[in-house]
C-alpha cells in the first residue's frame, strides 16, 4: 500500500476544505471571468497548479476518469490523483470526465474532448487549463449568463488560436466542454455558455 507521506498530502481537513473549494468552483462557473481563490497554502504535486489539484481533489473520485498529458500521467501528479481520488487515468481525451491541459501545449485541441450528447450534455469533459498567469496576456471580452454586460479577462500563457477554439466550443451550446483556467491558487471559470465577444 502506498504511503501518502511519499506521494504528498491531500486535504488536511477534508470536509471543510472540500466544501470551501466547491463553493469557489461553483462561484467561478456561475460568474465567468471573475478570479476565485480555491487553494490557500496547498502543496500540489509536481506538474499541477495548486488550484488544479484542489479542483480535482474536490470534484473527482473513482467514477470520474481523468486525462493528463503523458508526462504528468506517468509522474508524481498521476500517482497523487490515483492515491487521493482513486481516479482512473485515461489515455484518450474523449474518455475523460476531467482533463488537465497545459495552456501553451499545441495538443490536444479542445474539440478532442467530449462535448456531451444531445441526451446528456452534462456528460462533457471539464478541462482545467493551466496558465502562466491569470492576467497580463491577450485581452478578450466575455458575455453570456452570469455576466452583467461584458467582462474582460487577459490570462497569459495560452497557445495561439486558443480563443478561436473557445468561441467554436461556445457555438456548440448546449453541447461543449466547460473550462477552468488555473494558476497558483486561483481560477477563472469559462462554462460552455460563455461567448467570446472579441480578442484584441
Amino acid at each position: 500500500m502506498q504511503d501518502d507521506t511519499l506521494i504528498g498530502a491531500g486535504f488536511s481537513d477534508p470536509v471543510f476544505q472540500s466544501q470551501a473549494a466547491f463553493r469557489a468552483l461553483l462561484a467561478a462557473l456561475s460568474e465567468p471571468g471573475l478570479v476565485e481563490d480555491v487553494a490557500t497554502g496547498f502543496a500540489a504535486p509536481a506538474g499541477l497548479e495548486p488550484a488544479t489539484a484542489i479542483a480535482l481533489l474536490t470534484l473527482a473520485d473513482y467514477e470520474t476518469p481523468i486525462w493528463l498529458p503523458a508526462d504528468l500521467r506517468a509522474g508524481p501528479a498521476g500517482a497523487w490523483l490515483r492515491f487521493h481520488c482513486g481516479a482512473t487515468l485515461v489515455e484518450g481525451p474523449a474518455e475523460a470526465a476531467f482533463a488537465v491541459l497545459d495552456g501553451t501545449s499545441t495538443a490536444p485541441a479542445l474539440s478532442a474532448f467530449s462535448p456531451g450528447t444531445d441526451q446528456f450534455p452534462d456528460r462533457s469533459t471539464s478541462v482545467l487549463v493551466q496558465c502562466a498567469s491569470l492576467a497580463g496576456g491577450e485581452a478578450v471580452t466575455l458575455t453570456g449568463p452570469g455576466i452583467a454586460g461584458r467582462r474582460e479577462i487577459a490570462p497569459k500563457g495560452l497557445r495561439p488560436g486558443f480563443w478561436t477554439e473557445v468561441a467554436a466550443n461556445a457555438a456548440r451550446y448546449p453541447l461543449g466542454i466547460d473550462l477552468i483556467l488555473s494558476h497558483g491558487q486561483a481560477i477563472i471559470g469559462l462554462p460552455r455558455s460563455t461567448q467570446i465577444l472579441e480578442a484584441r
